[in-house]
């Protein structure tokens, strides 16, 4: 958790949060980067990061539309989770949802970052738990410089936003909103009164102090957040708050950071008649109060060659879910609650040996995790009578990890390298403790669950010249992932879950056996002239589970939501010096929707295009177009077989600003 990309050179009057630079020879390892213009080119971050193939979120839902629950990243299609398979940070502090594990990207401006470096795979080292597949390294903008970006804009379906981040000496503030009237997921004939649009109203304020005193970096950033969706069904909506504080000293040689986070979650689901005719509430999820807190500290030397990093780590989470279900009658009949304790710890050690033509790394790290204080207890609405009071047993292990990576020039600007690496994830308290329920679909919590753990190699070749280009080929196997099992069909009485309507499924998560992927991934860009600059990327995976004897029906079976080709590409030509013309493109091949792969999301493509006019070296007017097509995206299927779609094409006009 405590690597961090260097920053770029900055003049003496800009000063960057305290951070360590990351070891030599970490360029062995399957690496993609963005800088702030990059950044803040789009209105949400998980936009941005989805140009690099194999990044997504759950579903092909972007943030702007996608529930709270869904908003986990994971890198590589290997196994796309809500919860998230990857571990994103800023500055060095987790933004992972304490309870579930997943990114609110509102909290996230692009406006507010100078950096980020995706590392995919070795998500070990001083990464420590939740990097199954890798990790997002975010970097905040240096204070100074006043007024260093802002963004404004507007378009169809009164939609707006507008953020900004402003620096002096020793602040910098950052602040976003938006809304939109959004757009309805379901769309033509089987559209009906139960669908409605995707609304959302989002904002976002944090400030960093920071100085120094006797040859010793601190700072201190604090955030807070609130966004308020409609989920696109009638009666269906949530309302996510959270904040932040972190506190960082640091010195040439060593690093000390102290965080904590807290959110909150209102989520509330309907379920669905036939004919989507209408819509009746089926469970109210009226408070989820959660909290984590960490600490990490890091130590950096070296001697000739040589370098090394000592450092470890704990995070804590606590949190409870509150809601009411089983609607009978026009009212909640059960209340439930939900939820418990996890902790996780380790310490770790790198070092790297780094010559011009050649480079090694290697290290290992060894945790300890438990989960405690598990509850699961449903009562009667209107008595207080007990009806459940579940078992939930403590749990508790050590998981060792370690990664290597070795670089060799080859020829001039050529390189080839390869690493292995193993990592893990803890099972969060929102799949450990609570059930959801999608339309008619029932999941339901398991608190047996263990960690997953990744094993990896890779290997690659890339160019640096004047065209980059990477290329590599990778194995990963996840033991033990946790997976929504299909373990019952509606209608039906189910225990534990109750009824489930004809249509719906009856899910568990549960440890499925392991899951096998391997995979080609490679990207290229080159600047053609002063007037045109190219970028392709593209990823190539094939994965499948192998259910053993705990979900034998899983076996040779794609892990849902996982594609197995992504290509991206983009474009922009400036055929006069104010004017830039963009057009980037995004293509997956076939998703299936469930674990049996049973319901399938066709192939899709988006087109996005945008045209800039410089009104200086720093600002510009522009318009652009998303799914300047007007494709259908499929991102959703029901039992039933009525497919969601992503958004619509979308015109907006806007004004930016970045220093």
């Amino acid at each position: 958790m405590l690597f961090d990309a260097p920053p770029p050179p900055v003049s003496a009057v800009i000063v960057e949060a305290p951070r360590l630079p990351p070891l030599a020879g970490q360029e062995a390892f399957s690496t993609a980067s963005y800088d702030a213009a990059q950044l803040g080119a789009s209105a949400r971050l998980d936009d941005v990061l989805k140009t690099t193939p194999g990044v997504s979120l759950f579903r092909r839902t972007g943030s702007d539309a996608a529930n709270p629950t869904i908003q986990g990243l994971s890198l590589r299609a290997v196994a796309p989770s809500g919860a998230g398979r990857a571990l994103v940070t800023l500055d060095g502090a987790p933004q992972n949802d304490p309870f579930g594990g997943w990114v609110i990207w509102t909290a996230l401006p692009g406006e507010s970052l100078s950096g980020a470096t995706i590392v995919r795979g070795a998500g070990a080292g001083p990464y420590g738990a939740g990097a199954l597949t890798g990790v997002v390294a975010l970097r905040e903008r240096a204070v100074g410089g006043g007024l260093s970006s802002l963004s404004v804009q507007a378009g169809e379906r009164d939609s707006w936003r507008a953020a900004g981040t402003l620096g002096t000496d020793h602040v910098l503030l950052t602040a976003s909103g938006s809304r939109t009237d959004g757009y309805r997921p379901v769309r033509g004939a089987a559209a009906g009164a139960a669908d409605v649009p995707t609304t959302l109203e989002d904002g976002a304020i944090t400030a960093r102090v920071q100085g120094e005193a006797g040859g010793v970096r601190w700072a201190a950033r604090m955030g807070a957040f609130q966004e308020k969706r409609g989920a696109g069904l009638f009666g269906a909506k949530s309302n996510a708050t959270g904040s932040s504080l972190a506190l960082t000293v640091a010195g040439d040689r060593w690093r000390l950071q102290a965080w904590t986070r807290s959110s909150d979650l209102e989520n509330t689901s309907a379920a669905v008649a036939a004919g989507r005719t209408a819509t009746t509430p089926a469970n109210d999820q009226y408070s989820t109060p959660a909290s984590g807190y960490g600490l990490n500290a890091a130590w950096q030397d070296k001697a000739g060659d040589w370098s090394w990093e000592l450092g470890g780590d704990v995070r804590a989470t606590e949190g409870r879910t509150n809601e009411r279900f089983r609607y009978q009658n026009g009212v909640f009949t059960r209340q439930r609650t939900a939820g418990g304790r996890t902790l996780v710890g380790g310490v770790y050690a790198e070092t790297a040996y780094s010559q011009p033509d050649f480079s090694v790394t290697g290290g290992a790290r060894l945790d300890g995790w438990r989960s405690y204080h598990g509850v699961r207890r449903e009562r009667d609405a209107a008595t207080g009578a007990l009806t459940l009071d579940a078992a939930v047993a403590d749990a508790s292990g050590t998981t060792p990890t370690a990664r290597a990576g070795v670089r060799q020039r080859l020829i001039d600007d050529t390189w080839v390298r390869a690493a292995a690496y193993a990592s893990f994830r803890p099972p969060t308290l929102n799949e450990l403790h609570r059930p959801f329920r999608v339309g008619n679909d029932v999941t339901e919590a398991n608190s047996a669950l263990k960690p997953e753990t990744l094993y990896g190699v890779e290997a690659g070749l890339s160019g640096e010249g004047a065209v980059a280009w990477n290329l590599g080929l990778f194995y990963n196997q996840i033991q033990d992932p946790i997976t929504n099992v299909t373990i019952g069909v509606g209608p039906g009485t189910f225990p534990v879950a109750g009824f489930i309507p004809a249509g719906g499924v009856l899910r568990q998560r549960r440890n499925a056996g392991e899951i096998n992927a391997y995979g080609l991934e490679g990207d290229i860009a080159a600047d053609l002239s002063p007037a045109w600059t190219v970028r392709a990327a593209f990823s190539a995976t094939h994965a499948r589970v192998d259910g053993g004897g705990l979900a034998p029906q899983l076996t040779d079976k794609r892990p849902a939501q996982a594609p197995a080709l992504t290509i991206t590409a983009g474009a922009r030509w400036r055929p006069l010096q104010r004017l830039s013309l963009d057009a980037d493109l995004r293509y997956e091949s076939k998703r299936y929707e469930d674990d049996l792969n049973l319901r399938t999301l066709k192939a899709g493509a988006s087109l996005d295009l945008r045209a800039g006019w410089a009104l200086s070296p720093t600002s510009e007017i522009y318009l652009a177009a998303d799914n300047a097509l007007n494709t259908d995206l499929a991102v959703a299927q029901t039992a039933d077989g009525v497919t969601s779609y992503a958004a619509p094409r979308t015109v907006f006009v806007g004004f930016a600003l970045r220093r």
